[in-house]
């Protein structure tokens, strides 16, 4: 059976397959169609067919190239994709609707599906795919894609390309993609030729995992189309677990300078998260006070009696005294943000899978590997130390903080404060419960007064993005359907995001959106107070979001009052759908 193409639209008459549409049967050949038969896209007639060429060894192949990247896909574990469907991208999203492996989640905006993909991968160590169009689709993927790679976060991004004869000067759609996504990824290319298709793909996949990434490959539209037998195809294979470990001197090194050490503390990052009951051995044994950076928050219950909490901007300034009083800091997967504020002067004992962060100064000593290889070796090697006053400190300068934080939560006022919002969350929100947080005011109140105890959360790390919320909790709910899921946003974070509330609508991702409504940018208001400049340009003129809720098919709440906010979050709760839930608060910081 042969396929015709139309010259005027491209229409692919596929003799095989008929032309439904007519009521033409499959099987019937292009020279049998009636006379008057003309296309169905555009209404050209016969005469502007031309066959298509198909004199290859997969002639005769019952799948397509689109098919053949799809199925490997999901042979490596991609089971989600999500994008926007078009011109130049038909092909693999076809070949996703045929697969019951994958699962396409279509939403409203570019942007959000890259943030949703690289908020998928934090939470979970999965790799999720995006899939666009060529051009606006491709650059629109732009900053999402840029949060997981300042994050470290693997995503492998799939793009159209219009067909290889018309790339060049005046091409619709077209951009030079290999170019733009050059600074943003760990491995980038073009599939000009279908026989390297599997080749490049699974080069692609191996370098977003083990480079922790992004990677991009782009498909040009015909080239998706055209059959392609899989057993003719080279791929390559990825080791599962790239596990690395420093040489026995060195660790016994690290394990000399932290048993010499009168007043170490514990800094741990995002890199050791996964290692807490680990951790927390350690700090027990060598009687050390506990310290995270923001994205780690949680690795610990905040509650345990050995952690301190944040150590930078949003911390307490016993986090803050304590790294300044210690003789040695262990840090564990630190990314030494300027946030956090290490002080990099004093003694340090670093262990990082990435060297280039090891040796922070002079008279450090690092360990290059990962955290669950080298703590416990570590830790093997330490000597039990005397608990003394540490402890019973500790359990001060923690009462003192809750003190603080219990100050902070006016129950009275109105409006809301942010303070009482993140008070009333930490006892509501349940301790199996995935949060998404947005970057802004809400982002810091969360890291100074939320007191999280099993919680997991995600954020927009070092590229600090506002719009990463709203994306991150839909990832958040596919990911995880049978936990509570919350996103945790500001008015102007939520605003950048919120078309796709229809989305989570549509696949009935049952989630709570809690905006913090000041009609500010908060954020950069306080900024130009500390910068000694006038207030300007941060007033917002919000929609009613409750009001936008209940259009969308979800539900709205609206709070106004302290005594609402608690009922409020528990009818939430209970609805089993999703929900935006609009808090009245106050620009003023307390």
């Amino acid at each position: 059976m042969a396929q015709w193409k139309c010259s005027i639209c491209g229409y692919i008459y596929d003799e095989s397959t008929g032309d439904p549409k007519s009521g033409i049967a499959g099987g019937t050949l292009f020279e049998n169609l009636p006379d008057k038969w003309t296309c169905p896209v555009c209404g050209a007639g016969k005469e502007s067919f031309t066959r298509v060429p198909s004199e290859d060894v997969h002639a005769g192949s019952a799948t397509t190239v689109s098919d053949v990247i799809v199925a490997e896909l999901v042979a490596w574990g991609v089971t989600l994709v999500f994008g926007l469907p078009g011109t130049s991208s038909l092909g693999m999203v076809d070949a996703i609707r045929k697969n019951p492996g994958i699962r396409y989640i279509v939403v409203r905006h570019e942007e959000n599906a890259a943030m949703a993909a690289s908020a998928y991968n934090k939470l979970t160590g999965k790799l999720a795919a995006c899939l666009t169009i060529a051009g606006p689709g491709a650059t629109n993927l732009a900053t999402g894609l840029y949060d997981a790679k300042e994050d470290h976060a693997s995503v492998i991004s799939l793009n159209g390309q219009v067909e290889t004869q018309y790339t060049g000067p005046g091409g619709i759609q077209e951009i030079d993609q290999d170019a733009f996504f050059r600074p943003i990824t760990v491995y980038n290319n073009t599939i000009y030729e279908k026989n390297m298709a599997v080749l490049l793909l699974t080069r692609a996949l191996k370098y977003a995992i083990i480079g922790k990434g992004v990677a991009q490959i782009s498909v040009p539209n015909d080239i998706q189309k055209q059959p392609l037998d899989s057993q003719y195809c080279t791929r390559e294979s990825c080791i599962s677990s790239p596990d690395i470990l420093p040489p026995d001197e060195q660790i016994d090194k690290a394990a000399g300078a932290i048993n010499a050490a009168k007043n170490p503390v514990i800094l741990a990052g995002w890199g050791a998260f996964s290692e807490a009951e680990t951790i927390l051995a350690i700090a027990e044994k060598i009687k050390a006070p506990i310290l995270t950076t923001f994205r780690a928050k949680g690795i610990l219950p905040e509650d345990n009696p050995w952690v301190i909490g944040i150590l930078g901007n949003v911390g307490s300034p016993h986090a803050r005294s304590l790294a300044n009083e210690a003789d040695l800091i262990v840090t564990l997967g630190v990314g030494f943000s300027k946030f956090t504020n290490v002080p990099v002067e004093k003694p340090l004992v670093q262990i990082d899978i990435d060297p280039i962060k090891l040796g922070r100064n002079s008279h450090s000593v690092g360990l290059w590997g990962n955290s669950r290889c080298v703590l416990p070796k570590l830790l093997s090697r330490l000597k039990e130390k005397e608990e003394g006053t540490v402890k019973i400190r500790l359990a001060d300068m923690k009462r003192e903080w809750d003190l603080q934080r219990d100050r902070e939560a006016d129950s009275s006022a109105v409006p809301i404060r942010p303070p009482f919002i993140m008070k009333v969350l930490s006892d509501v929100i349940p301790e199996d419960a995935v949060i998404s947080l947005d970057v802004g005011e809400n982002q810091w109140w969360f890291g100074r007064n939320f007191r999280i105890t099993h919680q997991r959360f995600a954020m927009s790390g070092y590229l600090a993005t506002m719009g990463f919320g709203f994306p991150g909790a839909i990832a958040a709910k596919i990911a995880f359907p049978d936990r509570s899921v919350f996103c945790i946003t500001g008015d102007g974070g939520f605003s950048m995001g919120m078309a796709d509330f229809v989305t989570a609508v549509k696949y009935n991702l049952p989630m709570i959106v809690i905006v913090l409504n000041n009609q500010q940018l908060g954020m950069i208001r306080v900024e130009q107070m500390m910068e000694h400049y006038p207030n300007y340009a941060t007033d917002l003129l919000n929609p009613d979001f409750a009001r936008y809720a209940e259009v969308c098919g979800g539900t709205g709440i609206t709070v106004s009052h302290p005594d609402d906010l608690r009922p409020a979050i528990l009818n939430a709760i209970s609805l089993r759908c999703p929900v935006i839930l609009d808090v009245i608060t106050d620009p003023q910081r307390f």
